[in-house]
């Protein structure tokens, strides 16, 4: 099942341009609150009309603006899954799911019957969403989908609204779901670590763009732009300048670092996690660190640092409570590897 969308809308604040392709796979649209990601979703799904373009579903032409083309969102097989499920409350499990079968009533029952069995909803056939868990009625809003034989599966933070423990649960639920539906699915998040846990690409969406598309450890070994490098969690960035084909000046943390990496002539930024710092001294990148404030977190301590006698940025050092506790904090010096540098464009 392959998915291709190239579409423009207009949307006040900014313009949605965007281009993709997704095949048998789960790529995230991932990006910050209000970048576009739910408006693609809704323009795929028909219930928003792209300005211009073509979106195209295998070999069924969902819209296309310079043919008038445009389905309605029932005749397009598309299973879009918001944050509450969105199940009928006055049905029970068997009539949600019997509500999206197309054909007798022998062929309802028999698409209930298959799809109860597939998402273990034994003996829950009469009850009510309401006296569901949150995991049931998310296994019966994946059955409803996959009865109305859709042939793309849409994700629009399904767990956002869910506590720590409850939305752990979930997930691995949906992980198995997933695995199971081997066609294109769309997960729209902005938590980096729920779509690095289910994804297989990441596309990162800035203002209505994408910025670049990846392979989810491409992306987090070598984001390339100054928002992939934020949305996967990198807590240390600095304006950079090149100085040759292996070394930039860190210019906010004020140190010049050799990078493994060719540095092109288009570097702007550089950035660094904040758990790989070294304690080797015989590598590269090496300084002796001031201590500027410690902050103890649940499980790890979180160590602001910068060159001792400088007004530089300090940078983000984190972790394991008992390593911080044995090191010799008087005199410290710390080395940034060459190969964890993260060269960036704007």
């Amino acid at each position: 099942m392959s998915l291709y969308v190239d579409i423009k809308k207009s949307l006040g604040d900014f313009d949605l341009n965007i281009k993709f392709e997704a095949n048998q796979e789960v790529l995230a649209l991932l990006g910050a609150s209000g970048c576009g990601k739910s408006m693609t979703l809704k323009c795929i799904a028909g219930i928003e009309k792209p300005d211009y373009g073509i979106i195209k579903l295998d070999d069924h032409i969902l819209f296309d603006s310079e043919r008038k083309i445009n389905l309605p969102p029932q005749k397009r097989k598309v299973g879009y899954l918001f944050q509450n499920y969105a199940l009928f409350p006055n049905m029970t499990v068997a009539e949600n799911i019997a509500f999206v079968v197309q054909g007798s009533k022998q062929d309802k029952i028999k698409a209930v019957t298959e799809k109860i069995k597939m998402f273990c909803l034994e003996g829950l056939e009469n009850l009510y969403p309401v006296q569901l868990s949150g995991g049931q009625q998310q296994r019966v809003a994946f059955a409803r989908i996959l009865a109305s034989e859709t042939k793309l599966l849409m994700l629009d933070e399904p767990f956002s609204a869910l506590d720590s423990y409850l939305k752990w649960q979930l997930e691995q639920e949906l992980t198995s779901l997933l695995e199971t539906y081997q066609r294109a699915t769309l997960f729209v998040s902005h938590d980096r670590d729920e779509v690095y846990r289910i994804c297989d690409r990441i596309a990162v969406m800035t203002k209505g763009n994408i910025d670049v598309i990846r392979t989810k450890h491409e992306l987090f070994e070598s984001p390339e732009t100054l928002a992939g490098t934020i949305l996967t969690g990198c807590k240390n960035i600095s304006t950079a300048k090149k100085i040759d084909d292996h070394t930039v000046f860190a210019e906010e943390w004020e140190l010049e670092l050799q990078v493994e990496h060719l540095v092109s002539d288009n570097v702007q930024y550089v950035g660094f996690r904040a758990h790989f710092f070294s304690f080797a001294q015989k590598e590269k990148n090496i300084f002796e660190a001031e201590i500027v404030r410690v902050v103890e977190d649940t499980f790890s301590f979180i160590v602001m640092v910068r060159p001792k006698g400088s007004n530089a940025k300090p940078l983000r050092w984190e972790l394991e409570k008992d390593q911080w506790r044995s090191l010799d904090q008087t005199k410290l010096f710390l080395s940034i590897p060459e190969d964890k540098i993260i060269l960036m464009k704007k």
